[in-house]
């Protein structure tokens, strides 16, 4: 889950896996490979590093941990219009 759900919303957030280690807090010299290894899965990053993903990505932390797709999805769809609201 969290793989694909990280590298779509990185994508739709038009960032780097460099640029979004660094702004994530991960050191510069590593953030692109240790992006690259949470995106394929070798690695899982912590709760707290997911979550400050999620800050950076405006997704719900709950979206990189929902394991059907569509309900993902739905939580995603549902967490943008209610920011819209606001």
């Amino acid at each position: 889950m969290i793989p694909n759900r990280l590298k779509e919303a990185r994508l739709r957030a038009n960032l780097t896996q460099e640029k979004l280690g660094i702004l994530a807090g991960i050191e510069e010299s590593t953030a692109s490979s240790r992006m690259s290894h949470y995106e394929k899965g070798t690695h899982t990053p912590t709760f707290e590093l997911a979550c400050e993903f999620a800050k950076l990505l405006d997704v719900p932390e709950c979206y990189f941990y929902i394991l059907k797709d569509d309900f993902a999805a739905e939580v995603l769809d549902l967490y943008l219009k209610h920011k819209q609201q606001k």
